[in-house]
Parts: C-alpha cells; sequence; structure tokens
C-alpha cells in the first residue's frame, strides 16, 4: 500500500484558502493519509500537541515524527535542553506517548546532518539510537554520500536491515557530499519512507544565504519526474507492505500539487475524512 502526504500540515495555503490555523489538520486529512510532523525537530513537542491532533484525525491517519535535533546530532554548536540522553530520550518517549497509544503512529524519522558520515563511531551511534527507541519504528536519513559510496552501500543496507531500521529513500539534488543519490531499497519488509525534496541543485547548499531553507526546497516535479516515481514506487511495493511517501517540497506551494498528481498517477483516492471537504465549498 503507497499512502502520500506532505511534510507539515500548517504551511500549505494552496490546500486551505481562508481557513483558520486551528482547523487546518482536519481539513489536510480529508486530502492525504499521512504527515510527517517537524516541529519535534527543533523542539520535543508538549504531550497536548499530540492530543490535539489526535483527536483532529481519522482513525487510520498516520504521523510520522521527527526526532528532536539532539538525537540526531545536530546540536553541535547549541545548547541541548537535556542533561543527558536518558533524559532527552525519555522525554521523546514521553511526548509521542498518545500518537503512539491512539495507533496513528508511523514512525519516529532521524535525518542526519551532512556531517554524519559513515565511520565506526555513527554506526556505533545509530546502534545506540535504535535501542533507546524501544519499540517505536524507527526511520534512518543519511545526508551525506559516504553512506551509499561503492563500496559502503551494500554493507549500510545490510546494517539497517539488521538493525531493524526503517530506510528512508530520498530525492534530492546531487550536489556533492552532502546529498544522497536514490536508492530504493526496503531494509524491513513492513514499512519504507520516500522523501521528495526537489532537485533545485544550485539552491541545495547555499547555506549561507539568508532564505536557504526556502531556496533549497524551490521546486516543481515534472509530471515526467512523477512518473518516473510512480514507476518505482510500484517496483518498491513489491519488496515491502507499506510505503510512505511524503512531498518536502514546499517553498512556493509547489508540494501539494505534486503529490496530487503522484496520487493521480497512482490510482489513489487520497485522503481519509472526505466530508471535511465541505470546508472547502
Amino acid at each position: 500500500m503507497i499512502k502520500i502526504g506532505l511534510t507539515g500540515f500548517g504551511d500549505h495555503e494552496e490546500l486551505y484558502g481562508k481557513i483558520k490555523p486551528a482547523e487546518r489538520l482536519p481539513a489536510y486529512s480529508a486530502h492525504f493519509p499521512i504527515v510527517e510532523i517537524d516541529s519535534s525537530f527543533y523542539a520535543v513537542q508538549p504531550v497536548k500537541n499530540y492530543v490535539k491532533w489526535v483527536s483532529q484525525t481519522p482513525d487510520e491517519f498516520k504521523f510520522i515524527v521527527k526526532a528532536y535535533q539532539g538525537m540526531t546530532g545536530h546540536l553541535r554548536r547549541k545548547k541541548n535542553y537535556y542533561d543527558t540522553p536518558g533524559e532527552m530520550y525519555e522525554a521523546f518517549h514521553t511526548s509521542i506517548a498518545p500518537v503512539k497509544a491512539a495507533g496513528k503512529l508511523a514512525m519516529a524519522l532521524f535525518q542526519f546532518p551532512p556531517w554524519f558520515d559513515c565511520t565506526k563511531e555513527n554506526v556505533e551511534f545509530l546502534r545506540e539510537a535504535k535501542e533507546r527507541m524501544l519499540d517505536v519504528p524507527a526511520a534512518v536519513e543519511f545526508r551525506n554520500e559516504s553512506w551509499y559510496s561503492p563500496e559502503m552501500r551494500d554493507k549500510t543496507l545490510s546494517f539497517l536491515t539488521q538493525e531493524g531500521w526503517i530506510h528512508t529513500v530520498a530525492d534530492e539534488p546531487q550536489a556533492g557530499s552532502g546529498s544522497i543519490p536514490v536508492v530504493p531499497v526496503a531494509t524491513t519488509p513492513d514499512i519504507t519512507y520516500v522523501r521528495l525534496h526537489g532537485r533545485n541543485t544550485q539552491g541545495w547548499n547555499q547555506s549561507s544565504h539568508p532564505d536557504w531553507r526556502k531556496l533549497r526546497y524551490l521546486y516543481r516535479y515534472s509530471t515526467e519526474e512523477l512518473t518516473e516515481w510512480r514507476d518505482r514506487l510500484r517496483e518498491l511495493e513489491k519488496t515491502c507492505r507499506e510505503l510512505y511517501v511524503v512531498f518536502n517540497n514546499n517553498s512556493a506551494g509547489d508540494a501539494t500539487p505534486n503529490a496530487k498528481e503522484l496520487q493521480a498517477l497512482l490510482g489513489i483516492d487520497g485522503g481519509l475524512a472526505p466530508l471535511q471537504l465541505d470546508l472547502f465549498n
């Protein structure tokens, strides 16, 4: 089964029109059955947020929750608000408990930074992180090409399989060591995650630009590119029970139409709450 959604539910003006922010998640679920929560990367979210989001979505709706940045090594020059890894992971588990209890937690996503390269130290970091996630499904997304170098690609995939990591297949610009190729391989039989970031090669590494986050994800996939992904997903589906696909090219309102087009190419109906479409009348 292939499920398609977007990263975040609050920023897609092209999807909501004049709907109030508080009504956006219920409206979103009329279009897409999954969403990736990005706010959890910047801060472990209050339990009340997840309680609210769970209550606003249909029973079959699923959340992908990004791991807090302290769990992925992003805080090299920033303050980590937790004194120990144990305290940090405990806070994260407590935070997502309502989603898990409701049966709406698809996975936690560990998106690692570009400097997280393929070393013995980082392999051990991955092993420890997976252990700390207990029974929560966890996906890994690399941003350093060394994990998929010719000599390490098969070893990386074997390691993820052995440790029970969900593989994240990324579509992104091929822009040096801080990007990875498309590797459409499942490492668990249950779930594979696919994140479509766009292919803005020029903007991918412009971290010194004042608006670099917007520039990085400024891209509209063509019908030809989406058709290639349709075929790739159908092949990948043969080796994995569920595929979760999200569009992250949000900068100029391209994620929603691209996701809708891919749904159409795959013959997927869309969201889980069709009655909520009345909000758009």
